[in-house]
């Protein structure tokens, strides 16, 4: 069961962004993820946003516990701080050397209802798992990271060595094709988008489709897999859009 679909159709450009996508594109590539309410609005307006569209969406991402009141602006919610936190990492994923084992979780609680298998499902895709079958879920074990202990309440952890031969095993958990053919579109959309506001939404969807990137290891990917050059692109516009934010706010 593949479960890393890509983010959407390869040969679709990005659609638009709302003032709420905007805002939180801004914030989540702040650090730390505050603004002035002065400033946020200088800035969305560069991104087609008017006053008013801004002070509606600001209003309801408060009250759905998107953004938080600061005494001098918004700053990203701690449920969001997560989802930045996620965004940093497939920009930088940590990795090692693979020797051939393989991460693998298998869900062992029974009785959950469909919220909490929906939830889990959700939770280990985002550690960039993958379904074998029905509550069998493994990766290659190249990832630098621990998986969350409260795991250990509704599944069993070990390492794996399957027989069949790893590259066509990752080709059945993941659709590495049609991931590498929406990345490069995503590339071209990035390199052709001139408007801010196109490039903000090319790049946001770049960002989404980043979030699941299998990182596997070079050995089990296709030829001229295009993850480091769409990763490579979306730094730079952040150090770009990093250094707006800064000019406009009044520091670099």
């Amino acid at each position: 069961m593949r479960t890393n679909a890509p983010d959407q159709p390869g040969d679709l450009p990005p659609r638009p962004l709302s003032a709420r996508s905007v805002v939180l594109s801004l914030l989540l590539g702040t650090h730390p993820p505050e603004l002035p309410a002065r400033d946020l609005g200088r800035l969305v307006e560069g991104f087609g946003v008017g006053g008013s569209t801004l002070r509606a969406a600001l209003s309801r991402m408060v009250a759905a516990g998107d953004l938080r009141r600061t005494d001098t602006g918004y700053r990203l919610s701690d449920r969001l701080l997560g989802r930045q936190r996620r965004q940093d990492d497939a920009l930088r994923p940590h990795t090692r050397v693979w020797h051939g084992d393989w991460e693998m979780v298998v869900i062992t609680a029974t009785g959950r209802g469909p919220a909490e298998r929906a939830d889990l499902r959700t939770r280990l895709t985002a550690l960039r798992l993958a379904e074998l079958r029905e509550g069998v879920w493994l990766r290659p074990d190249n990832l630098e990271r621990s998986l969350p202990g409260e795991l250990d309440r509704v599944a069993e952890r070990c390492t794996a060595r399957p027989d069949r031969p790893a590259a066509d095993l990752a080709a059945t958990l993941w659709p590495l094709d049609a991931w590498a053919r929406t990345a490069r579109s995503l590339l071209a959309h990035t390199g052709r988008a001139e408007h801010p506001a196109d490039r903000l939404a090319a790049f946001a969807a770049a960002v989404r489709h980043l979030l699941t990137d299998p990182v596997l290891p070079p050995p089990l990917l296709p030829a001229d897999w295009p993850g480091e050059a769409l990763r490579a692109a979306y730094t730079a516009y952040q150090r770009e859009l990093t250094h707006e934010v800064r000019t406009r706010v009044g520091g670099a």
